[in-house]
């Protein structure tokens, strides 16, 4: 059965809300997800399931959306997916903690950054449904602006990497 990863938007980060990482699994395992995992407190969950990707997004918000009252927004990966987004990262001179990668809903428009300011040298690359933005003093107090970001989940590279890791680990113990 193949192992998925949930990055969950805006939870635990003064967004949507606070969601402790023992509910999230029970939600997961209620819904028929197996083998599930949670890392840190960002909204990060691993599973076994045999559903399309599309369909464990929609059901996972749908639940978390009766749980929390609004749907927080779920960006669903099979683990091959993260891999090569670990793998492929851009920007070999950032330092992990300071190159963010954006998970979003669905591929931008070619003109995504047509709007992007990044007054603080910020640099940004398109992969697919993914955007890696490299924030060379940090992404706290940077004034980078690029509205293709909003519908997306960030997480930085060393996360990343953990999380592919981890879902590595579950597809090993086949």
């Amino acid at each position: 059965m193949p192992v998925y990863i949930a990055l969950l938007r805006a939870v635990n980060v003064g967004g949507t809300g606070s969601l402790p990482m023992a509910e999230l699994k029970a939600i997961c395992e209620g819904l028929g997800f197996t083998d599930v995992k949670t890392y840190i407190q960002s909204g990060n969950v691993l599973f076994r399931s045999d559903e399309a990707e599309k369909t464990l997004e929609e059901k996972l918000d749908e639940a978390l959306g009766q749980k929390m009252g609004k749907r927080p927004g779920v960006m669903v990966r099979s683990r091959k997916e993260l891999d090569a987004i670990a793998a492929n990262a851009p920007f070999p001179d950032a330092k992990p903690n300071f190159l963010l990668v954006y998970f979003l809903p669905e591929k931008p428009p070619a003109d995504a950054f047509d709007e992007m300011a990044a007054p603080d040298g910020e640099e940004a690359k398109l992969t697919g449904r993914e955007i890696y933005v490299h924030y060379p003093n940090g992404s706290g107090r940077s004034k980078l602006k690029l509205p293709a970001l909003k519908p997306g989940t960030s997480r930085n590279l060393n996360t990343v990497r953990k999380l592919a890791d981890m879902a590595a680990d579950m597809e090993n113990k086949d």
